[in-house]
C-alpha cells in the first residue's frame, strides 16, 4: 500500500513537473511573439510616415523619381514581409529601404528648399527616432528568441518541445551596413 502511495505521489510531481515546463515553453513563445508585435508596430508606423516624407520631397524632387520610388518599393516590401511574419524577408526588405533612405536623404542634399521644409525636418526627425526605437525592440526581440531557442533546445524542456512541437524562432538579423544607423545629420551637413 506504501509503494501505490509512493509510485502515485511520484506520477503526480512529474505531472507537475512536465506541466511547469510546458507552461514555461508557452510563456517562452509568447514573448516571442510581444516582441514581434512591437517591432510590427514601429514598422507600421513608420510605413505610415514614409509617403508623408516622399510627397514632401516630391514637391522639390522632380528629376529624382528613381530615388522615391526605391523608397517607396522598400516600403511595400516591408509591408508585405510584415504581414506574413517572416522574419528573414524583413531584415531583406529593412536593407533595402535603409539604403534608399539613405539615398534619398543624400539626393535632398541638392535641395536647399526641401532641407529648410519644416515638415521635410519633422519627418526626418520622426523617421530617424523610429529607426532607434526599431533597433531597439529588435534586440529585445532576438533576446526574446533566443531564450525561447534555449529552452527548446535543452534538457528537459527539449522533450516537452519536441512532442508538442515548438519551434525555433528566427533571429532578426541585419547587415552591417543595416545596423548603423541613418545619419540624417551627415546627409544634411550638419
Amino acid at each position: 500500500m506504501i509503494g501505490l502511495a509512493v509510485f502515485v505521489l511520484l506520477l503526480i510531481v512529474l505531472f507537475g513537473y512536465t506541466i511547469t515546463l510546458y507552461n514555461g515553453l508557452v510563456r517562452a513563445r509568447n514573448e516571442v511573439r510581444l516582441a514581434w508585435s512591437n517591432i510590427d508596430v514601429l514598422l507600421v508606423q513608420r510605413h505610415d510616415e514614409l509617403p508623408k516624407l516622399v510627397e514632401v520631397c516630391k514637391r522639390y524632387m522632380q528629376h529624382e523619381r528613381e530615388t522615391l520610388e526605391r523608397v517607396v518599393r522598400a516600403r511595400s516590401d516591408i509591408d508585405a514581409a510584415r504581414q506574413t511574419g517572416d522574419v528573414a524577408s524583413v531584415s531583406a526588405a529593412e536593407g533595402a529601404l535603409r539604403s534608399g533612405l539613405a539615398n534619398l536623404y543624400a539626393v535632398a542634399e541638392r535641395y536647399p528648399d526641401l532641407k529648410a521644409d519644416a515638415v521635410f525636418r519633422n519627418l526626418e526627425g520622426r523617421i530617424s527616432a523610429l529607426e532607434t526605437a526599431i533597433a531597439d525592440r529588435r534586440e529585445v526581440y532576438n533576446e526574446a528568441a533566443n531564450a525561447q531557442n534555449v529552452r527548446i533546445e535543452t534538457f528537459p524542456d527539449a522533450v516537452i518541445a519536441g512532442v508538442c512541437n515548438f519551434s525555433r524562432a528566427r533571429l532578426l538579423k541585419f547587415s552591417a551596413e543595416q545596423t548603423s544607423d541613418v545619419d540624417v545629420g551627415l546627409a544634411f551637413g550638419k
